[in-house]
Parts: C-alpha cells; sequence; structure tokens
C-alpha cells in the first residue's frame, strides 16, 4: 500500500460515507487510471431498485465509459469492501488490472474470503488484489451502519 493508495482509499471511503447518508450500505468506490480519477460512487440499489448498483459496477461501468474502453487493465479500483461474486467477476471480465479493498467480507468476499475469483487461472484474465492493512475504519463504518438500521433489542445474526 503506498501513499497514493492510501489517499485513493480516503475518496472511496467518502463515498461509502454518502452511501450512509443516503440509507445505502456505506460502500464506496473510485476507479483510477493512473493519476485520473475515471470515477467514484457508492452503492445505490435501494434509490435505484437495482440489485447490480453495487459501487465498484457504477465505478466499471462509467469509467469504462469515460475512458472510451471496456478494457479496465490498466486501472485500479479502490473499494470499502472486498468485493462480491457478482463485482469480482466483473473485475476480470473488464480486465480491471488492479483492486485495493478497505474491509474483508468473511460471507461474499470473492478477493480471498470465501474465494479467490480474480486469481482462477480457468478465467484467463486475472486481477491482482490487496488489502489495506489498516481495516478498522471501512470494518466500522459498516458494522456502525447495521447497528444503527436494527431496533433495539434486536440481535445480529
Amino acid at each position: 500500500m503506498t501513499q497514493e493508495d492510501r489517499k485513493r482509499m480516503a475518496v472511496a471511503m467518502r463515498e461509502a460515507e454518502k452511501a450512509l447518508e443516503e440509507g445505502e450500505i456505506p460502500v464506496g468506490a473510485a476507479l483510477f487510471r493512473g493519476d485520473t480519477l475515471l470515477w467514484a460512487d457508492h452503492n445505490r440499489r435501494e434509490q435505484a431498485h437495482d440489485p447490480t448498483a453495487h459501487a465498484e459496477l457504477l465505478c466499471m461501468r462509467h469509467g469504462a465509459a469515460e475512458k472510451g474502453d471496456w478494457r479496465l487493465n490498466d486501472c485500479t479500483l479502490y473499494v470499502t469492501l472486498e468485493p462480491c461474486p457478482m463485482c469480482a467477476g466483473a473485475m476480470v471480465m473488464s480486465r480491471v488490472g488492479r483492486c485495493v479493498f478497505g474491509a474483508a467480507d468473511a460471507e461474499k468476499g470473492c478477493c480471498g474470503s470465501i474465494y479467490d475469483l480474480p486469481a482462477d487461472p480457468a478465467l484467463h484474465s486475472t486481477t491482482e488484489w490487496e488489502q489495506d492493512p489498516d481495516t478498522e475504519p471501512y470494518a466500522e463504518l459498516l458494522s456502525g451502519s447495521f447497528r444503527q438500521k436494527r431496533k433495539p433489542g434486536q440481535e445480529a445474526h
């Protein structure tokens, strides 16, 4: 993790905070090509009524349009939560060169937690990934949001 990576993760974190303010699961992402921010966004599933409106997919979709090419091999995706199977698959299919994520996702994370989809040799394309060693701010934002949504006396599952 470089200092530049930390600055770019801060962009993703600001997006996650926007998601929280909008009543979404607080996940944010930012897609960079070199020093250029192509797109930053956050989860919008609730407001868009779209199960695919994950922060990562929005960044890849809009970032590819900004770049004028669906191949994102020279891009790095920064995201506050480990990508799920859908997003990890999209990273491979769009050939994202690298992904840096914050909190691990023990239930759905496909960059090492339950499966390492971007490294699967059967897919003929790989995405390098790296987890930010300072996972606490990302994990706390997520767990805090779930605590807020839970009714008093309701237990976590």
